[in-house]
């Protein structure tokens, strides 16, 4: 299932699409996707670095990172 989503652009902005023909679906698809990639990415290093303060250090940074990607994938 899909859903809609808008934003307000102004005039000169759509005109400049419509000159160009952008796909505009695509362009807003690819930047979210992008967002939330960076936003999941930021989300596992803080993940990663809090597991890696409350175990003292004693495990590497490599190895807590899977144990986190491992855990998410699994929840």
């Amino acid at each position: 299932m899909t859903k809609t989503v808008s934003a307000k652009i102004p005039d000169e902005m759509k005109a400049a699409i419509d000159r160009e023909e952008i796909n505009v679906s695509e362009v807003i698809r690819e930047a979210i996707e992008d967002a939330l990639t960076e936003q999941r990415r930021e989300a596992l290093q803080r993940d990663a670095t809090t597991l890696r303060e409350s175990v003292g250090g004693r495990v590497d940074s490599e190895t807590v990172t899977e144990a986190v990607r491992e855990t998410r994938r699994d929840n």
